[in-house]
């Protein structure tokens, strides 16, 4: 069953006749086409095929309902503010950084008026088609208009909020409402728009204007157009969307490996990325058959991203934060009631709806992949199930219910393998049963963002951060109030000073970038060795990381790590959040562990670590480590600005080495094992033939696993590690197979090479196969490999096969 309105019953409640209105010198079409644009439009922001008598629709359209009529009953139109609790009026405008609270007031009233129209369209809210709720709506647009938002106002604080989330949640009214509103009506809401994003915010793809912010124009121009039946403006808004399409080299946008950048240094597939795939899935519909259809054949540059950019960082229904930027820090908001918490999950679940709208506009063969995708990323997210997603809108949910009630799709598992990501400074890796990403920073790319009071402690996101998820478990690991309890200088995997920083360090929108070269790695699409040469945050501390991704483990390996700040410093192998009440064992060599808190001890001569349904941990011939069980206390408002301030508290089991304050040269090694048992860790720790590693120094870290054929190097000058030897900086990794053949994948991490040898002592008969920028290559008892100019690379992995000996 469906939706039991009829179509021409629900234009008759949410629409008019199209009006042709003299706003400029539009060129002007038949009123229908435009008709026709906005029934589409409704359709897109209303959502259909579901039946709003059956659940999760008739609970959430009653919520709409509830929520509508709240704001009506609320609403008290006076100078400076349309409800009390949302003052727009700005008294001191100089003040940028207050200002942006005063600017974000009056977009959230327009997304108050929005939400309202949603409720007089929507069948099932209780409101439909009210009268009283119809005339609230037009007063709250009027004096909305007449008192902040016209031709000829001077805009303040965040640009955002004039030129994108007020102009479209008041397009969305406009359309959802046409009916009721007046020629003359239309024409000053419109006038308005064009006033503050005229057609010479698309003009330059530069500044604000790229990316996920350009599709964002284009869309609240496409509406205006529509709105106003000018063609001109839609025909305009379809071809700024074409300098998004291409890959590009440097700033914003999608990048040829996969990565996706915003704000010019900071990655941002799951934020921002989010914002244009679903920008773009709506326009592409909108437009789709009309005369104004993005036809461009870039477009395909974003369809075959849904598989190269986006899906690597989907697991099980989230996207993984090291790709979100400062939203990490947007949970509970102080006191806005339209922001509730957000996570890693509910951000996901958008990217996944916003795939199945893309998908209606791809080939059959893309469209039927990715609904497969998106049902196996449905189905297997039992942490936050998108179908009970409180805050996923009305369409997706709609979206992903009718992919999820569809027998013909089957679902399809996550993908073992590896993806690296070098022109953004990450890696993502699968395993069976478990997902890991791995965050760094460059001369290209952040530490990390912070911007309007947000994200105010990730300074060390950026520092070899090791985020991991199992497929059963442990999906809530940092959904669930992570972000405001941890340790901002205990993140998994980092290695950090302890040195006290202000909130907001570095300065904002990423302007803080490392003078390192050498950090990324090379990858055979199963296995991969990745490097970073760590430079910390205002800080002395300089060391050299590297992490070797296998079958079931990550080998990490440290060295170098050197510091006068006149702190501690210390690598965390671990931090896992046990939620509010904790209570997960832990084993150390056999012996479990004390359960209180709070609970310290170090470990000396440390061999094997577990945590009781999480995974084990490895140290290849013994180690000192540090055991921390503790109970954090913590708000959102303390890592942003506008987030509660209500007391959050979680427990934690944190492993770290503690290099002592000032180290030289100090190292670690350590194997992460995710999902392992006790006893397979415990094994794993007692064979000492499993993993060699011939080297762990500052000038180069390598690794040795015999039985799966694997060798990784992190040259970080040249030299000799094993039976390999680099003539310069670079970073190798070697899969041999059974089947008598080997790849040998090398990477230029700094991109300054414009030539290279590699000496592999190895006999090999032939190379079957190799990438153009290998110059020649010389076999026998040893491999020669001479590669040419490998600066253009960008970084990318250059994989030779070779016949073994």
């Amino acid at each position: 069953m469906t939706t039991p309105w009829s179509r021409r019953g629900f234009l008759t409640v949410c629409s008019g006749s199209a009006v042709t209105l003299g706003l400029g010198t539009p060129v002007f079409a038949a009123p229908d086409e435009f008709a026709t644009l906005r029934a589409r439009w409704r359709t897109l922001i209303l959502g259909e095929g579901f039946d709003p008598a059956a659940e999760p629709f008739t609970s959430r359209l009653a919520d709409l309902g509830t929520t509508a009529n709240r704001y009506r009953t609320t609403m008290a139109p006076a100078a400076g503010s349309l409800w009390p609790d949302l003052v727009y009026a700005d008294p001191d405008p100089d003040t940028d950084q207050e200002s942006y609270g005063y600017s974000g007031n009056m977009n959230t009233s327009y997304t108050r008026l929005s939400t309202m129209a949603q409720a007089y369209c929507q069948p099932g809210t209780g409101l439909s088609g009210d009268t009283d709720l119809r005339d609230a709506i037009v007063t709250g647009l009027d004096h909305l208009h007449d008192d902040v938002y016209h031709a000829g106002q001077v805009r303040y604080g965040n640009w955002y909020s004039w030129q994108i989330g007020a102009p479209q949640a008041l397009l969305d009214a406009c359309v959802l409402m046409y009916d009721a509103l007046s020629a003359g009506q239309i024409a000053n809401y419109l006038a308005a728009v064009d006033h503050f994003v005229p057609d010479s915010a698309v003009a330059s793809y530069s500044g604000t204007s790229t990316g996920a912010n350009r599709v964002d124009l284009c869309r609240v121009l496409a509406l205006r157009g529509i709105a106003g039946a000018g063609a001109a403006k839609v025909a305009l808004a379809r071809d700024a969307l074409s300098p998004v399409f291409p890959y590009v080299t440097s700033g914003d946008g999608l990048y040829a490996d996969g990565s996706f950048i915003q704000h010019t240094t900071v990655p941002y597939t799951g934020s921002y990325g989010s914002v244009m795939l679903g920008g773009l899935g709506l326009l592409f519909a909108l437009l789709a058959g009309s005369r104004w259809e993005v036809t461009d054949p870039g477009r395909q540059i974003v369809f075959d991203a849904v598989e190269h950019a986006w899906a690597p960082f989907l697991h099980n229904g989230l996207v993984m934060d090291c790709v979100a930027g400062r939203a990490i820090s947007r949970g509970l908001a102080a006191a806005d009631p339209e922001r509730i918490q957000q996570d890693d999950h509910l951000r996901g679940h958008p990217v996944l709806a916003s795939i199945v709208l893309l998908g209606q506009g791809a080939s059959a063969a893309e469209n039927a992949r990715w609904r497969a995708l998106v049902k196996g990323w449905v189905e297997r997210d039992y942490y936050s199930p998108p179908l009970a997603d409180p805050v996923l809108s009305l369409p997706h949910l709609a979206r992903l219910q009718r992919v999820a009630d569809d027998a013909s799709v089957t679902p399809v598992p996550e993908p073992a393998g590896h993806r690296l990501f070098p022109s953004m400074a990450r890696a993502v890796h699968r395993g069976p049963g478990w997902a890991a990403a791995l965050s760094m920073a460059d001369k290209r790319i952040t530490y990390y963002e912070t911007g309007n009071g947000e994200n105010l402690r990730g300074w060390h996101t950026g520092a070899g951060m090791l985020y991991w998820w199992g497929d059963a478990f442990a999906n809530g690991q940092y959904s669930d109030a992570f972000w405001p309890t941890v340790d901002p200088c205990r993140l998994p995997g980092t290695t950090v000073s302890r040195k006290v920083l202000a909130d907001g360090a570095g300065g904002d929108w990423g302007a803080a970038k490392p003078d390192a070269d050498w950090v990324g790695g090379a990858t055979d699409g199963r296995r991969a060795a990745v490097g970073q040469h760590l430079k910390g945050l205002q800080s002395t501390l300089v060391a050299k990381k590297s992490w070797f991704f296998l079958d079931d483990t990550v080998v990490c390996l440290g060295a170098g790590i050197t510091c006068g700040d006149g702190t501690a410093v210390e690598t965390t192998v671990e931090n896992r959040n046990l939620g509010p009440t904790g209570g997960a064992p832990f084993t150390v060599d056999g012996t479990v562990q004390p359960a209180t808190y709070p609970w310290s001890a170090t470990l000396a001569g440390a061999r094997w670590a577990h945590i009781g349904g999480h995974g084990g941990y490895v140290f290849p011939g013994g180690a000192t480590v540090r055991a921390l069980r503790d109970a954090r206390d913590g708000s959102w408002s303390t890592i942003n600005k506008g987030g509660s301030t209500t007391v959050l508290n979680r427990t934690y089991l944190t492993l770290y080495v503690d290099h002592g304050t000032d180290p030289v040269n100090a190292s670690y090694a350590y194997q992460l094992l995710p999902g392992a048992t006790a006893a397979r860790t415990r094994a794993r720790a007692a064979d000492p033939n499993w993993l060699t590693v011939p080297a762990n120094t500052g000038s180069g870290q390598g690794v040795s696993v015999r039985s799966l054929g694997f060798t990784g190097v992190n040259f970080w000058s040249g030299g000799t590690v094993g039976t390999l030897t680099a003539s310069d900086p670079c970073c190798v990794m070697i899969s041999e197979s059974e089947d008598g053949t080997a790849v040998i994948a090398v990477s230029d991490p700094m991109r300054m090479r414009t030539r290279l040898t590699l000496t592999w002592r190895r006999a090999v008969t032939a190379v079957t196969s190799a990438p153009a920028t290998l110059a020649s290559a010389a076999t026998g008892s040893a491999l020669r490999l001479d590669f040419g100019d490998l600066t253009g690379t960008a970084g990318a992995t250059q994989r030779v096969t070779v016949r073994l000996g």
